[in-house]
């Protein structure tokens, strides 16, 4: 809504000028780009046309914007701790014109989140959040991202080259008009995956496919292998449109050779996926780049937690999720890992005070209640954009396991895990999730151990010799995991292959949760019983 009220706030004659400005410009299949679709009418190019106009020149403000503000950070996150004080409604830390640290800090201890997205009792896992405390970061990421998405891939943007496969977006901010022109090949309003999928199906033009996260994607991709044919008769007989017989017709085949490279067969003009990036998505992006969607692209437009985006995206062209840390709203703290693993309060540091290849903590400071709280994600500084960090997310504190003390990260997990994938002949990894033996009460007469539930492509069935690769990889990324296992005081990791689907059900019922979060953050380590026995009811080997 910013967007819309800046236009409102225009001399009515200035507006007026640069909206008759826009209306007389070529369609932008007229500026260079290919020809569109042949269907496409010259009302919706030329509406197009404005819609992004208009975006870009909101775009260009928040660009400047960004610029002053990460070159005087300090005094950007001082501007920062005074918008969350003046709005603060806590009797611990009443608004005031101080923003000395020292006393914010001693003001406002550290809290933590829970890092367990399957809490079953219904409270709030994360700290209350509003629209107005993420909105001008969300704004800014979404105006930014669609900018730095169409220098990458100049096609994509234009009329018809994008299709939404998820009920959620990918863009932090949903976007009143003119952004919602954009989305033309989405049905407006449109919540049902089924008939989102449909659309994108009957459009063998598109450049872009959109979803809310990684995750969701692959749950699309795997429900179009379930049901192509019931997706292919919908198509050849025009069930939200025109019958299509010969575009029926090819959805089979395609889905015939496989899921390599199953999205380029149904859309060859297909340049890159954009999904928001949040705890959790790396296996999902993995398994779509190396089957359904290889030989893509992926951009995430920001990096998003505690509902609402955090670090910016400005490199779409980077194989892996680079993020500006900007100096807020939100107020964002950096606490050293070293540090956060001690029981007194930890110092943080400010934007500017991080320092190249170090790891920190995310700290967010919620201007409801002025709760300054440790998120639990953990991202390493590989560079700066004027004296802000530009990071990479690492992993999730709260996704470790620990049957013995030992602890082993998610970040360390994956890694081993892949790596033992990795050796089991024609499998793709498509999710995992891990139970500490104690949840299942499987350790009776055994030493505690990982209980580990996998979903994957190419292997029906895992031979013990298999089964025992990831434990002998888990003591090599793991001393400490070694020493206990060499003393019995662990026992080796059990691996279950679950049927196919499983992952997907899960997702579908930590959602219907009250406590779900937007974005979904898919859980590496299961802590409720009842969610465990779910998967274990669903091994098939």
């Amino acid at each position: 809504m910013l967007l819309w009220l800046l236009l409102l706030l225009l001399p009515p004659l200035f507006l007026l000028i640069l909206l008759f400005l826009l209306l007389l410009l070529p369609p932008l299949a007229m500026l260079g780009q290919r020809s569109q679709e042949a269907d496409l009418s010259w009302l919706a190019s030329l509406q197009h046309c404005v819609a992004w106009r208009v975006l870009s020149w909101a775009a260009t403000w928040q660009q400047q914007r960004l610029e002053h503000n990460t070159l005087h950070v300090g005094q950007s996150q001082q501007q920062a701790l005074m918008w969350c004080l003046q709005r603060a409604q806590s009797p611990l830390c009443p608004p005031t014109e101080s923003t000395d640290m020292s006393i914010f800090r001693n003001h406002l201890p550290l809290t933590k989140v829970s890092q367990a997205p399957e809490e079953e009792n219904g409270r709030q896992l994360l700290p209350p959040t509003s629209n107005q405390y993420h909105g001008e970061a969300s704004l800014q990421a979404t105006l930014l991202g669609l900018v730095a998405l169409n220098k990458a891939y100049p096609e994509v943007l234009a009329p018809g080259g994008t299709a939404r496969v998820t009920p959620t977006s990918p863009w932090p901010s949903p976007l009143p008009w003119p952004g919602h022109i954009l989305d033309q090949v989405s049905p407006p309003g449109t919540k049902d995956p089924g008939a989102l999928l449909l659309e994108a199906l009957r459009s063998p033009g598109l450049k872009a496919l959109e979803a809310g996260t990684a995750v969701e994607l692959l749950d699309v991709f795997l429900a179009l292998e379930a049901d192509g044919e019931e997706l292919a008769e919908a198509i050849a007989a025009g069930t939200s449109g025109v019958p299509l017989p010969g575009r029926a017709a090819e959805l089979r085949e395609a889905l015939e050779q496989g899921p390599r490279g199953l999205a380029l067969r149904l859309w060859p003009k297909l340049q890159v996926v954009v999904t928001l990036d949040a705890g959790g998505q790396a296996e999902a992006v993995a398994a779509l780049g190396a089957l359904w969607c290889q030989g893509l692209a992926f951009f995430s437009p920001a990096y998003a937690a505690s509902g609402g985006a955090v670090g910016l995206n400005l490199w779409p062209e980077q194989p892996q999720g680079l993020y500006v840390l900007p100096p807020g709203p939100p107020f964002i703290e950096l606490l050293p890992v070293e540090e956060g693993a001690q029981e007194e309060a930890p110092s943080t540091l400010l934007l500017a005070e991080a320092q190249r290849d170090k790891e920190y903590e995310l700290v967010l400071t919620d201007h409801i209640r002025l709760a300054r709280c440790r998120l639990g994600d953990v991202v390493q500084v590989v560079g700066a954009y004027n004296q802000c960090p530009i990071v990479r997310f690492v992993y999730r504190l709260g996704q470790a396991l620990s049957v013995r003390g030992e602890v082993t990260g998610e970040n360390v997990f994956s890694e081993a895990l892949g790596q033992a994938v990795g050796q089991w002949p024609g499998a793709k990894l498509l999710d995992h999730i891990c139970v500490e033996s104690s949840i299942l009460d499987s350790s009776e007469g055994s030493a505690p151990h990982y209980e580990v539930f996998v979903e994957l492509r190419g292997l029906r069935n895992l031979s013990e010799e298999n089964r025992d690769k990831l434990d002998h990889c888990l003591q090599e990324a793991s001393p400490r995991y070694k020493s206990l296992r060499f003393r019995g005081s662990v026992g080796p990791a059990r691996v279950h292959l679950v049927g196919k689907g499983a992952f997907r059900a899960l997702r579908t019922t930590l959602a219907a949760c009250p406590s779900s979060s937007f974005p979904p953050e898919m859980p590496r380590v299961l802590r409720h019983r009842h969610l465990a026995q779910f998967l274990q009811r669903r091994v098939v080997s």
